[in-house]
């Protein structure tokens, strides 16, 4: 066996695996071109600060909601069809924000752009968890993971030269096009490199029937990882807030910061896989549990630049056993409803979450610690919960 097989083993890039995370990195790049850039182009054309909350609104329910039916039609349609129908709808939403420039027209064309990836995700798990043996899907779902870094990273610097070059309205209608491309392009690889899924047609339009047949282990994972959402949630709109406002880091630092977390969390994202696969998941899914804990903690007591370093390496290591908990919800999930399950545990965690966000404020109005210091106690009632009662299946090499 040559290296380059060695390799391409190790990271388990068959060939729709390789299309898959060409799919991530052109529908990713289009995605983050103008997304960052929405709220400027809203009040550009006349939206105003209700049209921004109103987006912003829309996206975290539109995340919820949209993973279920995209569970459900990836079970039906199989998960290469699924990918087809999910980029069209986005495509079809950024048509509409390039042809009609009116903030209206934004909110409509979201409606379709912003479900992409919480749509798309439980197909994504189910054709990793299709072409890849078990003993490879943690690694499957760390390459999806670690590739979607990419266009998250890149897309804004392009977009922003779109709208430093054209202005705000004529530069993001440019970036629109762009995506739209990017799109047509990614259905092409799409259509010729993605192998058939032969695991459709028995697909669970019930919530309530798909919920009966959740296995009490995935239940436990769920309800933990509810838990840590909560500890993550509570003060996520706040932490730059905490960061700048009251501790005088300054927005540069703050970006540098951000950059330490998303570097920490590259550097163990396939270490971290490769050991998993051939162990046990739990583990690392506890490890990521507590790091989700011990993040607003640390900021707590961080107030100077190198404490703010140590807490958001913390926040990098979140990322730690993030894709082994994915491919663990896989791998408890019933063999011919993976995607369907995928979904429905998405769309729990998430509404339920979501409360999270308004509960931080009130906690935040009450006083920074307060807020803190109930994140911490979600977060490690969630680390105790799953320790004790979380299970898991043993890895093969």
């Amino acid at each position: 066996m040559t290296l380059q097989t060695r390799i391409i083993d190790f990271l388990g890039l068959k060939r729709s695996i390789v299309a898959l995370l060409a799919m991530v990195i052109l529908v990713g790049l289009g995605e983050r071109l103008a997304e960052r850039f929405l709220p400027i182009y809203l009040l550009a054309l006349g939206g105003g600060v209700f049209s921004i909350g109103l987006l912003n609104g829309m996206q975290n329910l539109l995340s919820a909601l949209y993973s279920f039916p995209g569970g459900y039609l990836s079970d039906r349609l199989g998960y290469k069809r699924a990918l087809i129908v999910f980029n069209l709808i986005a495509l079809f939403g950024y048509g509409i924000v390039i042809l009609f420039p009116y903030w209206q027209a934004v909110i409509v064309g979201a409606v379709f752009f912003l479900s992409w990836s919480a749509i798309s995700l439980p197909a994504t798990m189910s054709l990793v968890s299709g072409v890849l043996p078990e003993n490879r899907r943690t690694m499957g779902v760390t390459m999806h993971s670690l590739v979607r870094r990419f266009p998250m990273a890149l897309g804004p610097i392009i977009g922003g030269v779109l709208i430093e070059t054209y202005g705000e309205t004529d530069g993001v209608r440019i970036a629109f096009a762009g995506a739209l491309l990017l799109g047509l392009i990614s259905l092409v690889l799409q259509q010729v490199m993605i192998e058939e899924d032969v695991r459709r047609n028995n697909a669970e339009k019930r919530p309530s029937r798909l919920w009966r047949s959740m296995a009490p282990s995935l239940r436990q994972l769920l309800v933990s990882d509810i838990l840590i959402r909560f500890a993550e949630q509570i003060p996520y709109a706040f932490v730059v807030v905490w960061c700048i406002r009251n501790n005088d880091i300054t927005p540069v630092q703050f970006g540098i910061l951000t950059t330490i977390e998303m570097a920490t969390a590259v550097l163990v994202y396939i270490p971290v896989a490769y050991m998993a696969d051939r162990t046990t998941k739990k583990p690392f899914v506890v490890i990521t549990f507590f790091n989700f804990t011990l993040f607003p903690l640390v900021l707590l007591f961080a107030h100077t630049f190198w404490a703010m370093v140590a807490a958001f390496v913390i926040r990098g290591m979140k990322e730690f056993g993030e894709p082994t908990r994915k491919a663990l919800i896989m791998d408890l999930a019933p063999e011919d409803k993976k995607a369907g399950m995928f979904g429905l545990y998405y769309l729990i965690r998430d509404v339920i979450v979501s409360a999270a966000a308004f509960a931080g404020a009130f906690l935040w109005e009450i006083s920074p610690e307060t807020n803190l210091l109930t994140a911490t106690a979600c977060g490690l009632a969630g680390t105790i919960y799953f320790w004790v009662f979380g299970k898991d299946l043993k890895g093969r090499a």
